[in-house]
C-alpha cells in the first residue's frame, strides 16, 4: 500500500499510495478503513518526561531520515516510502536527473547512461548568483535553492523554476534569472490542473481536472455538473448539467478517448446510502455534518458510466447493470471503438473485464474471472483495478489472476481468448511495470526468490518463454524504464543495507552505479538494523516472517518488555522490507525507550499466495492472534533478552481493533494495549474493508458475531488507552464509543483519549500529542516508570 511516512511511534499518518488505491472512483463515497500509518512530529511534547535521557535519543532516532544523505534518483522518495521509482527523464529520454542533498546544500545532477557518467547540471553558484542578481539578496544556504524545474520550449535552452512561491526563468548559456513573465507564468498556471476537490477521505489524493489529450481542455465538476476548462483562455463551460447533491458527476478516473472529443466519465449516486454525523465540537456552537458511509451490509453507492461528447454536451449512458456492484475504469482502446472498464460485484468472486460501445452504451463481456473466497480486497497488491492491462495494439490485453492460487500474468485476445500463459511457479507476481510491444517483452515486479518478500524485477517475452531476474541484491527494488526501452533505473535497499541507485540495460547488464546512501552519521547513534526472523505460526507449519528493534545501549543479557507492534489487515503485508522506511523509523525509536519492538505479518495477509491469504476468510479475528502470540514465543524460546512477562501491544485502524482483539483473546499474555480509530465490531466496517473477506453479514453471521471484540469487554484485563480521532470518516468515532459502553458495562477500567477535529489519520499538534500519550503509557505501565522516576527496569 501505499509511500507511507512515519514520523511517529503511535500516530496515525496518511498514506500517499494508492490510491489512494482504496478509495473507490466516486463522488462523495463509501470510506474505507484504509491503511495506518504515523505521521507526528518528533518535536519533544509539553509534557512531563519520564525519562529525559531515553526521550531524547527517542527523538533522535525520530530524526534518523535527515542523517540519510543519497541513494535515491525517484522523485516520490523511491525505497525510503515504497513508492513506485517515478525518474525524471531528460528530453532525449535515456538520461535523467535527481536532487541530491539536503535543503542546506541541494544539488541537481543527471546521469547519462550510455556514458556512465554522473555530473551536476547546473552550476550551483553562478544559479545562486543569477537569482540573487535578480531579487537582490543570495537565497540561503550553499545549495540550489529549488529541488524541481521544468525545461521551457521546445530545447533545452531554458528552465522553469520556483524560488520564495514565485516563479522564475533561467537560460542556461548565461544563467541569467528573470521573473517568468506574466503571460507565460498565466499560461502555465492555466494549462495545468487544478485541484476540484480534496479526497473525501483524509489522506486520499485530490481530486484534479482531467486534461486532453492535446492538453487544450480539462475536464472539471462545477455544482455537481460537468464541466470543461480551456488551457488556452481559462473560459470554464457546463457540458452535462443534471446532476445534483448526492448524484453527481465526478471526474475522478475520467478518461478521454483518443480523438480527444470524447470522454468516459462517472455519475455517482449515493442517496440510497446511510449518513454517518461528524459532530464538529470546537466551533462556538457544534456543528454537524453528515456524510455517506457503506457499513458491513448496507447500501452501497450507484457508479454510472457516461461516454461524453464533451464540445457537443451530450451522454450516452453504459449499460453497467443493477446489481451491487463497484465500476473501475481501464481505458480506450487505441482506435477508440470501445471502452473498457472493470465491474467487481459485490460478493468480491466474480470479477467482469467490460467493453463498451461508445455509440450505443451497449456492452460485452470481455473476460470473467471468478473465485470460491475472493478474488482481491481494497489494498491488495495488485489492487483489483489493476489486473487488466490493454496492449497498444487494440488486439490483446494482459490478464493478472489468481486462479491456480498464485498471481501470474496471462495474455488474452480482446475476444477473450486466451493466447497463452506468461508466468507460472509458487510465487506471485506483483505488478506489471512497463511492456515493450516493438521488443516483445513484460516487465513485472514479483517475489520469486526465497526469500519470500523480496521484491525483484523480471521480465517474459510476449510470446512466452524464460522469466529473467533483472535487478540483484536482497531486498525491494523499485524500477524504472527509460522511454527508448533500453535501460532501468533500479533503487533498491533493505532493512540491513542502505538504498543504492544503479542503472542496468533492460538485459540486466550492469551499467553503473549512480548514489550510495551515505549512513554514517547513524553510527553516533549506536544505530544498528532490526533482527529479521523467520519462525512457525500457530498451526506449527506455516513460517511467519518479522523483525524486531533493539535498543541502542542493547544488552543481551538484560530483560527487555516486548512490545508488538500489529496491523495485520488482510490487505497488505506490514512488516517493513525497505531501509528506514516510516514503520521502521517510528518503531526503532520507540525500541529507544527499553523495549524490544517486534513485528510479524500473521496468516490471513497478502502476497505469499491465495492459500495464506484465505485463512481469514469468513473468518476474520480468529488466527491473527494466535499466530502473534506463537510467533513471539517461538522467537523467545531463542532470545532469553524478551521478556514475555511483560507484553504490550499497540496499532491503528485494523491494528486498533487487532490491539483489543488481543487484550481480550489472550487476557494472560498481554499486560498493556494502546488502540488507535479501530473498529471493534466489525458489523461497523466499511463495506468494501470487510465483506471481501467475511462476505454480507446475512450470509456470514456466526464469523460476524464471533469478529466483535464488544461481546469480550469482559476478558480484559490488561492496562488498555482507546484513542480516536472526533471526525475519523475511516473508522467512525462511534465505533470506539460502541467499545467503551461494552467496557462500562462490564466494569472494566480502562483509559480513553480523544482528539477533536482529527481523522484517520492525526496531523499537527494531536499527532505529536497522541505520539506522547503512546509512549508514556508504554513506559508507565511496561517499564513502571511514574512521576520524576529515572531509569529502565531490566
Amino acid at each position: 500500500m501505499p509511500p507511507l511516512y512515519w514520523p511517529g511511534a503511535g500516530s496515525l499518518a496518511r498514506p500517499d499510495h494508492p490510491s489512494t488505491a482504496s478509495e473507490p472512483l466516486m463522488r462523495p463515497t463509501v470510506t474505507i478503513l484504509a491503511l495506518w500509518a504515523a505521521t507526528a512530529p518528533a518535536a519533544t511534547l509539553a509534557q512531563e518526561s519520564l525519562d529525559p535521557e531515553r526521550d531524547a535519543m527517542y527523538a533522535r532516532y525520530m530524526s534518523i531520515p535527515s542523517l540519510v544523505k543519497g541513494g535515491v534518483v525517484c522523485s516520490d522518495a523511491g525505497l525510503l516510502g515504497g513508492a513506485p521509482c517515478s525518474v525524471n527523464w531528460m528530453p532525449d529520454g535515456q538520461s535523467f536527473w535527481f536532487a541530491e542533498g539536503q535543503p542546506d546544500h541541494t544539488i541537481i545532477r543527471t546521469f547519462d547512461p550510455e556514458r556512465a557518467v554522473t555530473e551536476p547540471l547546473f552550476d550551483t553558484e553562478r544559479v545562486r548568483e543569477g537569482i540573487a542578481r535578480a531579487i537582490g539578496y543570495r537565497p540561503p544556504y550553499q545549495g540550489l535553492p529549488f529541488d524541481a524545474f521544468t525545461f521551457v520550449g521546445d530545447g533545452m535552452a531554458s528552465v522553469r523554476f520556483t524560488f520564495d512561491d514565485r516563479s522564475f526563468r533561467m537560460d542556461l548559456e548565461s544563467y541569467t534569472v528573470t521573473p517568468t513573465p506574466p503571460a507565460e507564468a498565466e499560461a502555465a498556471a492555466r494549462a495545468a490542473p487544478r485541484v476540484v476537490r480534496q479526497g473525501f477521505t483524509s489522506g486520499a489524493p485530490a481530486v484534479m481536472e482531467v486534461p486532453s489529450p492535446d492538453g487544450r481542455w480539462l475536464l472539471t465538476e462545477k455544482d455537481d455538473d460537468l464541466w470543461i476548462r480551456a488551457s488556452f483562455d481559462g473560459r470554464e463551460q457546463p457540458v452535462i448539467e443534471d446532476g445534483e447533491e448526492d448524484y453527481a458527476w465526478s471526474v475522478q478516473g475520467a478518461s478521454w478517448a483518443p480523438d480527444g472529443a470524447r470522454a468516459a466519465v462517472m455519475k455517482v449516486d449515493t442517496r440510497q446510502m446511510a449518513r454517518v454525523p461528524i459532530l464538529h465540537w470546537l466551533k462556538q456552537t457544534e456543528e454537524v455534518e453528515f456524510a455517506p458511509f457503506s457499513k458491513a451490509g448496507n447500501p452501497y453507492p450507484r457508479q454510472e458510466i457516461h461516454i461524453v461528447d464533451v464540445h457537443g454536451r451530450q451522454a450516452v449512458e453504459v449499460d453497467v447493470g443493477d446489481e451491487d456492484q463497484l465500476l473501475s475504469p481501464v481505458g480506450w482502446l487505441p482506435d477508440g471503438s470501445e471502452f473498457l472498464f472493470l465491474r467487481m460485484f459485490r460478493s468480491y468472486q466474480t470479477l467482469h473485464l467490460v467493453a463498451a460501445d461508445p455509440a450505443t452504451g451497449e456492452t460485452r463481456v470481455v473476460l470473467e474471472e471468478t473465485q470460491p473466497t475472493f478474488i482481491k480486497g481494497i489494498g491488495t497488491t495488485p489492487s483489483w483495478r489493476s489486473l487488466a492491462r490493454p496492449l497498444a495494439d487494440g488486439e490483446r490485453f494482459l490478464w493478472i489472476s489468481e486462479r491456480d492460487g498464485w498471481d501470474h500474468i496471462y495474455l488474452y485476445g480482446m475476444d477473450g481468448r486466451l493466447i497463452r500463459r506468461l508466468t507460472d511457479g509458487e510465487w506471485p507476481v506483483v505488478g506489471i511495470v512497463h511492456v515493450d510491444e516493438a521488443a516483445g517483452y513484460v516487465y513485472f515486479n514479483g517475489h520469486r526468490e526465497s526469500r519470500p518478500y523480496d521484491t525483484h524485477l523480471y521480465r517474459v517475452p510476449l510470446g512466452g518463454g524464460e522469466v529473467v531476474r533483472l535487478t540483484e541484491g536482497d531486498g525491494q527494488h523499485s524500477t524504472a524504464i527509460s522511454p527508448n526501452g533500453a535501460f532501468l533505473v533500479d533503487t533498491h535497499s533493505s532493512t540491513s543495507r542502505p538504498p543504492r541507485t544503479e542503472v542496468r540495460t533492460t538485459t540486466g547488464e550492469w551499467v553503473a552505479l549512480v548514489t550510495e546512501a551515505d549512513i554514517s552519521a547513524l553510527d553516533e547513534l549506536g544505530w544498528s538494523p532490526p533482527e529479521e526472523f523467520v519462525v512457525k505460526a500457530a498451526d506449527g507449519v506455516t513460517d511467519l516472517y518479522g523483525l524486531i528493534f533493539k535498543p541502542h545501549d542493547f544488552d543481551p543479557a538484560a530483560r527487555y518488555p516486548v512490545i508488538d507492534y500489529i496491523y495485520n489487515g488482510p490487505f497488505v503485508t506490514w512488516v517493513p522490507k525497505t531501509f528506514l522506511d516510516g514503520r521502521s523509523i517510528g518503531q526503532a525509536a520507540l525500541a529507544q525507550l527499553g523495549f524490544v519492538v517486534f513485528m510479524v505479518d500473521g496468516r490471513g495477509t497478502t502476497e505469499r499466495g491465495k492459500a495464506y491469504q484465505d485463512v481469514a476468510y469468513r473468518n476474520f479475528g480468529r488466527n491473527e492472534i494466535p499466530d502473534h502470540r506463537a510467533a513471539m514465543e517461538n522467537a523467545a524460546a531463542t532470545r532469553p533478552w524478551m521478556d514475555l512477562d511483560r507484553v504490550g501491544i499497540h496499532g491503528g485502524s485494523w491494528g486498533g481493533y487487532m490491539t483489543v482483539r488481543a487484550l481480550l483473546l489472550e487476557p494472560d499474555f498481554y499486560d498493556v494495549g494502546v488502540a488507535t480509530n479501530g473498529v471493534y465490531d466489525i458489523h461497523d466496517q466499511a463495506s468494501m474493508a470487510i465483506e471481501p473477506y467475511m462476505d454480507l453479514p446475512s450470509e456470514n453471521p456466526e464469523g460476524y458475531e464471533y469478529g466483535s471484540s464488544l461481546r469480550l469487554a469482559d476478558s480484559l484485563k490488561a492496562k488498555l488507552l482507546l484513542i480516536h480521532g472526533t471526525s475519523d470518516v475511516n473508522a467512525t468515532f462511534s465505533a470506539t464509543m460502541k467499545m467503551v459502553e461494552a467496557l462500562i458495562r462490564a466494569g472494566k477500567p480502562h483509559d480513553l483519549l480523544v482528539v477533536p477535529e482529527q481523522p484517520h489519520w492525526f496531523t499537527g499538534q494531536s499527532a505529536a500529542y497522541t505520539d506522547g500519550a503512546l509512549r508514556r503509557y508504554f513506559q508507565e505501565h511496561l517499564l513502571g516508570l511514574t512521576g520524576r522516576e529515572r531509569g529502565v527496569s531490566q
